[in-house]
């Protein structure tokens, strides 16, 4: 049978076909469908239809007798199966299986047997806004595809099934509508006229034929119409037109794409150069474990010949001491036979009194040094030492009170110098902050306004404190230190305006405010005629209120109510009035209370806090900074000569106590011994010179000892410079266990490798040298800086030829936004624009066959 025939047809989501594919495989021959109303008859046959005709051009649901617009391509796209009637009872709504987030599609295989092609249909759909149309795209293959294999496991994006579906090279370029779609498939079925598939969509789903001849007449016999092949005319043009196009684009990408290939290929190559610099980089410490290890054996061997050598001569010397010490027995065995045996005793009798006269010497020297240091005089004899003993312990007595004094003076002192640091502290504090401003408050209190009005991004300026806008009257400073005192605790209030009281009052409830805050919500509006009238002479006409401040009459209000007091130069005005103060700071409270606070000095300005100007308490403060300081200093200098006594009597009671360690007079007296040394050394003397044969044996004596003596050296220096050998070869074993556990085998192919190109490399950057156990890690460190500095140039190769390779993708994303729709201006794109240049070219081969095929 030539021509094209449906080999099967499938559909997923479709209709109530729904949630997996459904599968109608005829294989070119007739088929029936048969089965009960509402089993999907007509969903098969309208998912054919719609693979042939335009959607809009469809009855759905025909073949089953349906009313026109009963269904609809949205219909089936959302699987409609029945309606709903909501409870108001209102018109009935259709129910469906899928929402928004399904897509569906219907795919047609058709197969001629003649030509053996094989053409696949296939359109997806899927819903872009809710109420809308179905969004759609159509697929024209040349081969044989399924739903399972072509058409799932892409994800939630449809742009990557396009961009998987465009990889196919049987594949035309997919179609947003139904026109080019259209073309593409006519074009391969040999369908040359509409009026076959006006003829096939007529006959579908047809039942019944009413006027036979109306209908071969309307659909099935052409009119000759010279229009309608004119236009076929311009479409065959248009058509071998679009296919130039398609062929000059092809060329038109393998040029701007070549490049592009020779980048991203170096790109590759500079990637696999930098890695082989790394791969060197991280196995120079295998690769000079291996040479440290070969040095070491080497060494190793030396030690070794070095270590038997000398065990031999000590050997020797061992023999040779072994005879010298023989021979002087011997020596000393013929002295005893020819009366030696006195002057032997009479040696070791000077001896024995000579190392005793020696001692006796060094313990006269230590007291007399110690007696010098505590003033005392060298004993002469058995009573002037037991007079230094005596001395010794009353001074040892007079020392630990001395000592407990002192120590008592230096705990004192340090107390004091802690106590005026601290306090140093905060006046440096306060002065750095009286610098910063010109108010007199204390710092502690600007610094919680700061951190309100920080946390509550508001100005400072907003909520000054009561004490930075009164200050007493130039001509009243005899009534300064009353005023402070009076009105300290209303001075150190915070205003805080209407407009702000919310937020404050919120934040200081929800602060730990570490410290002690008194606040005053003041009015926008106040009325001045609550101003209390004042007594004449009252504290209040002696203070100044700022003048530019917007609390003025707030304040006014305030110390007219709070602070009406007399000022009273006379006791007896004072007793009589109801409220007053005197100049020397007693306070009187509405007749009974009474209260005169005299912890502090009443003119002592570093405790105001009115005025905006704080001079006056900054020059106080500075000169009470002076005065600490001073007195720190002379503390300082106190303290530092206490603990210099101290040490003095310490090491004075060191000195007694080493002195009182010489119990024995005896223990100084050397001068005796001198006296019975000379007599021994006559006798000795005498004995010598009767003998000759003495002489001889003595002389001999005294050869061979120096002997032995020499031999003893030499056998010490040997033992000496063996065991220092034995030390480094144990060193080196150590050393070269350490490498053999870092080395790889030898045999292993990369290892072999990588020596082989570090070698060279070695050689290159370090030149000619001599490579030493002690230089290995020197070396290392070289070659690794060496090999850096090439990682780092491929760094840079790499970064230069990266930003070439972008802006090249950059311009062909500009120059081609549909074929790269999917296809980002990233290096991790590069295999995908390396495929479309390695697909160009059959692109190429597709376009012009495609011409043929219209020719």
């Amino acid at each position: 049978m030539s021509g094209f025939r449906l080999q099967q047809i499938e559909v997923f989501n479709w209709g109530t076909f729904h949630q997996r594919i459904w599968r109608l495989a005829l294989e070119g021959k007739n088929g029936l469908l048969t089965g009960d109303i509402g089993a999907g008859k007509s969903t098969l046959v309208d998912a054919i239809t719609t693979l042939l005709v335009p959607a809009h051009r469809i009855a759905y649901n025909k073949a089953a007798g349906a009313e026109a617009k009963e269904r609809s391509l949205l219909s089936y796209v959302l699987g409609y199966y029945k309606s709903e009637r909501s409870e108001a009872g209102q018109s009935a709504r259709p129910v469906a299986l899928r929402n928004n987030s399904h897509y569906s599609v219907i795919l047609g295989v058709f197969y001629n047997q003649a030509t053996q092609q094989s053409v696949t249909l296939a359109q997806v759909f899927w819903i872009k806004d809710n109420g809308g149309q179905p969004a759609r795209f159509f697929v024209v293959a040349d081969e044989v595809l399924s739903i399972s294999s072509h058409f799932t496991h892409f994800g939630q994006n449809i742009n990557q099934l396009k961009k998987r579906l465009r990889l196919l090279s049987s594949s035309e370029l997919l179609f947003d509508s139904f026109p080019p779609y259209a073309a593409a498939f006519k074009r391969r079925f040999g369908i040359q006229h509409d009026q076959a598939l006006e003829l096939f969509h007529q006959t579908v789903s047809m039942k019944s034929v009413g006027n036979l001849t109306e209908f071969v007449r309307d659909h099935m016999l052409e009119a000759f119409d010279v229009a309608s092949r004119i236009e076929s005319l311009i479409q065959h043009f248009d058509d071998l037109n679009r296919a130039h196009d398609a062929v000059v684009k092809a060329k038109a990408q393998i040029q701007k794409l070549s490049p592009l290939a020779k980048d991203l290929d170096l790109h590759t190559q500079l990637i696999n150069q930098k890695e082989h610099w790394r791969v060197c980089r991280e196995g120079l410490r295998y690769y000079f474990a291996y040479l440290k290890s070969g040095l070491l054996r080497q060494r190793i061997e030396n030690l070794q010949d070095d270590i038997q050598k000398g065990t031999n001569r000590i050997a020797v010397l061992n023999d040779n001491r072994a005879n010298a010490l023989a021979e002087r027995d011997h020596l000393t065995r013929e002295l005893l036979v020819n009366g030696g045996d006195r002057a032997e005793r009479l040696r070791l009798e000077i001896e024995g009194h000579i190392r005793e006269q020696n001692k006796r010497k060094q313990t006269a020297k230590d007291y007399e040094l110690l007696a010098r240091d505590l003033e005392l005089p060298f004993p002469d004899s058995f009573e002037q030492f037991i007079q230094n003993q005596a001395a010794l312990k009353q001074r040892l007595q007079n020392g630990q009170i001395r000592e407990s004094v002192m120590q008592n003076e230096i705990t004192e002192c340090t107390v004091r110098f802690k106590t005026e640091q601290q306090q140093h502290k905060i006046l440096e504090e306060e002065i750095q902050s009286l610098q910063q401003r010109q108010s007199n408050i204390s710092a502690k209190q600007v610094v919680l306004r700061t951190q309100l009005c920080q946390a509550l991004n508001l100005p400072e300026e907003d909520m000054p404190f009561v004490g930075e806008l009164l200050q007493i009257q130039d001509s009243e400073s005899r009534w300064e230190g009353v005023a402070e005192r009076l009105l300290h605790q209303f001075g150190l209030s915070l205003l805080v305006p209407d407009r702000h009281y919310q937020t404050v009052s919120a934040w200081v409830e929800g602060t730990h405010l570490k410290g002690r805050l008194v606040y005053y919500r003041v009015p926008a509006a106040i009325d001045a005629r609550q101003r209390k009238t004042i007594q004449p002479g009252s504290l209040v006409e002696k203070i100044q209120i700022k003048p530019d401040t917007e609390f003025y009459t707030w304040l006014e209000l305030e110390l007219s109510k709070r602070f009406d007091f007399l000022c009273c130069e006379d006791l007896d005005d004072f007793r009589k009035s109801q409220q007053a103060v005197t100049p020397a700071g007693q306070i009187k409270f509405y007749g009974q209370r009474h209260e005169k606070d005299d912890r502090y000095p009443i003119n002592d300005k570093s405790r105001y806090i009115l005025g905006w100007n704080n001079q006056k308490k900054l020059n106080t403060l500075l000169l009470q900074k002076q005065e600490k300081e001073q007195s720190l200093h002379e503390l300082s200098i106190q303290i530092s000569q206490t603990q210099s006594a101290r040490k003095e009597l310490d090491q004075e009671k060191i000195n007694i106590l080493r002195l009182e360690a010489f119990k024995e007079f005896e223990a100084l007296c050397w001068q005796k011994l001198t006296r019975i040394i000379a007599t021994l050394e006559k006798e000795k003397e005498c004995l010598e010179q009767a003998s000759d044969v003495l002489k001889e044996l003595n002389a001999a004596l005294e050869k061979t000892t120096e002997h032995i003596k020499s031999l003893e050296q030499q056998l010490d220096q040997q033992k000496d410079k063996t065991s220092k050998s034995e030390a480094k070869m144990e060193w080196a074993q150590q050393q070269l266990s350490t490498c053999e556990q870092e080395c790889l085998p030898e045999d292993c192919g990369e290892i072999s490798a990588l020596i082989t190109a570090l070698e060279r490399y070695r050689a290159e950057a370090l030149g000619s040298h001599q490579l030493t156990i002690e230089a290995c890690d020197n070396k290392q460190q070289d070659l690794r800086f060496w090999i850096q500095k090439k990682i780092d140039s491929q760094d840079s190769k790499i970064k230069t030829l990266e930003e070439r390779i972008i802006k090249a993708m950059e311009g062909y994303r500009r120059d081609y936004p549909a074929e790269t729709q999917e296809v980002d201006a990233r290096l991790e794109a590069g295999n995908e624009l390396n495929s479309c240049y390695l697909t160009c070219k059959p692109m190429i081969y597709l376009a012009l066959k495609n011409v043929l095929r219209l020719y």
